[in-house]
C-alpha cells in the first residue's frame, strides 16, 4: 500500500498527465474526459485525437459538476478504455463526486486516471480504495513544495501497460539496452530533480504534522468569509458552486462594467492583493461556466492567508464595483 516503487517523479502535473495519456492511449482506443479540464488534459487528448484515439468530453453543468447519472448513462452506451478528469476546478473550485465516479468507471471496467492538482494535499484521497489507475500530482500547490517536481501514484498493473514517455539513463540495469521494466526506473529516465524531491519531501513532513484535514478546513473557513462578503456586493457575478461543502476555496468572479485583466492590475497595484485574470488555461471549463471568451477573475485562498486578507480582499472588490457603476 505505502511501496514507493509505485510512486514515480516528474516535472509537474502537466508531464505526468501526457506520460500517461500519451504512453497508454493507442489508435482505436476511446478516450472519456469532462468539460471542465485544464488543457493539460484537453491538449494531450486533443493530440492523441489527431493519432487516431477517439476523445469524448461529458458535459458538466453550469455550477461545474459532473453528474455520476450523466457519467454512468454513457459508460452503457460506448466502449471506453480511459477515463481522465480533474478532481476539482482549476477556475471555480467546483469538487466533482469522485467516490461515485470512480465506482461507475470500476464496474464497468474503464481505467480511472486523476489530475490531482487542486486537491492533493487539501483532500485526503485513496488511490488504492478509489480504485484509480493512476493519480498525477504537481508539488508547488496543495502539496506545498517547490515548483519543477510532480509525479503519478500508479497501480502496478495498470503502470505495465504504459509505454515510457521517456528512456535513458537510469543508474540501473546498465547492462541492458532496453529501457527497464521494474518500476520506478520505467519512468524515470535520466537525472532526477532531487533538490525539488528533497524540498517536496520536507513539505509532505509538514502536512503531515499539520494534518490535511486542519488545512481544508481552515482554508474553507476563510472561503465562505470571502463567499459570504462578495455575495454581498453588488454588481459581481460570481460563478461556480453556491455552496462552500462542494468546492475549494477558488473563485472566479467578474465585475460589471470592468475587464477582468484591469480589475486583476487594480488590485495589485492599490492593495497588493494577487490574482490570475483571464481563461486559467481552461477554455472549456468557461465555455462550461458561461464566461467565454473573457474569462474571469480568478482569487485563490490559501492556507496561510488570514481574516484580515479576505476582509481586505472582499472591502477592494467592493471598491472596485462601485467604481466600475459610476464611469
Amino acid at each position: 500500500k505505502c511501496d514507493p516503487r509505485y510512486v514515480t517523479f516528474t516535472g509537474n502535473v502537466t508531464e505526468s498527465l501526457n506520460v500517461v495519456l500519451k504512453g497508454y492511449l493507442e489508435p482505436g482506443m476511446h478516450a472519456l474526459t469532462t468539460s471542465m479540464e485544464h488543457n493539460s488534459v484537453i491538449r494531450p487528448l486533443r493530440r492523441l485525437e489527431g493519432q487516431g484515439v477517439k476523445v469524448s468530453v461529458l458535459g458538466c453543468d453550469d455550477k461545474g459538476f459532473l453528474s455520476p447519472e450523466v457519467l454512468q448513462s454513457f459508460l452503457k452506451k460506448e466502449r471506453v478504455d480511459l477515463f481522465v478528469l480533474s478532481h476539482a476546478s482549476n477556475v471555480c473550485g467546483s469538487i466533482q463526486p469522485l467516490e461515485d465516479l470512480a465506482a461507475i468507471c470500476t464496474r464497468a471496467g474503464v481505467r480511472c486516471v486523476l489530475d490531482s492538482a487542486q486537491t492533493a494535499g487539501v483532500i485526503e484521497i485513496d488511490v488504492e480504495g478509489l480504485g484509480l489507475a493512476a493519480c498525477c500530482f504537481t508539488g508547488h500547490k496543495g502539496l506545498m513544495g517547490p515548483q519543477g517536481i510532480g509525479g503519478i501514484v500508479w497501480e502496478p498493473e495498470f503502470a505495465g501497460r504504459v509505454l515510457p514517455f521517456v528512456e535513458g539513463g537510469t543508474g540501473s540495469f546498465s547492462d541492458d539496452e532496453h529501457q527497464p521494466e521494474k518500476l520506478p526506473d520505467r519512468f524515470e529516465a535520466g537525472t532526477p530533480n532531487l533538490p525539488g524531491i528533497a524540498g517536496l519531501s520536507a513539505s509532505l513532513d509538514w502536512i503531515v504534522e499539520k494534518g490535511i484535514k486542519v488545512i481544508g478546513d481552515h482554508e474553507r473557513t476563510l472561503g465562505r468569509r470571502f463567499l459570504e462578503g462578495v455575495r454581498a456586493i453588488p454588481g459581481i457575478s460570481i460563478y461556480g458552486p453556491d455552496t462552500d461543502f462542494d468546492r475549494l476555496s477558488v473563485f472566479a468572479v467578474n465585475i460589471d462594467g470592468m475587464d477582468n485583466g484591469s480589475a486583476a492590475l487594480e488590485l495589485y497595484e492599490r492593495w497588493g492583493i494577487e490574482t490570475r485574470p483571464g481563461l486559467h488555461c481552461s477554455p472549456l471549463g468557461h465555455r462550461t461556466l458561461g464566461t467565454f471568451p473573457a474569462g474571469a477573475l480568478r482569487i485563490s485562498i490559501g492556507y496561510f492567508n488570514t481574516v484580515k486578507d479576505i476582509d481586505t480582499t472582499v472591502e477592494a472588490l467592493n471598491i472596485l464595483a462601485q467604481e466600475a457603476g459610476r464611469v
